[in-house]
C-alpha cells in the first residue's frame, strides 16, 4: 500500500551573508542523517528564494506525527540541527499536518 505523507516539518532559514554554500552542505548532512536514522521519514527538500539567495525554506515529510516528534527529540537532533543553524541570522520552524487537498 502506498504511504501518503500527511505530516511535514518545515523551516525558514535566513543565512548569514557568505555562508550559503556551507549552509547547503550542512543541511544536506543533517537530512542525510535524518534519512538514515529515523523510521517514518519520507523525504526532504530545500528550496532557495530566487530574489534573496540567502533565504531558504525546507520541507520534510513524515509518515506520522510520532515519527516527526521522535526525530526532534532524539539525542543527536540538536547537535546536527545546530551545525546548520549557526550559519543563520534567523530560523523559524514548525510542524504541519494536511487539512485540505485539492
Amino acid at each position: 500500500m502506498l504511504q501518503e505523507n500527511k505530516h511535514w516539518s518545515s523551516g525558514k532559514w535566513q543565512v548569514k551573508e557568505g555562508n550559503a554554500d556551507e549552509f547547503i552542505e550542512r543541511w544536506r548532512e543533517f537530512l542525510t542523517w535524518t534519512k538514515e536514522a529515523n523510521e517514518g521519514f519520507l523525504g526532504a527538500r530545500l528550496i532557495r528564494d530566487v530574489r534573496n539567495p540567502n533565504s531558504f525554506v525546507s520541507f520534510a515529510s513524515w509518515q506520522d506525527l510520532d515519527a516527526m516528534r521522535a526525530w526532534q527529540g532524539s539525542p543527536e537532533f540538536k547537535e546536527r540541527f545546530d551545525a546548520a543553524y549557526v550559519l543563520c541570522e534567523d530560523m523559524q520552524s514548525s510542524g504541519y499536518e494536511l487539512v485540505v487537498e485539492v
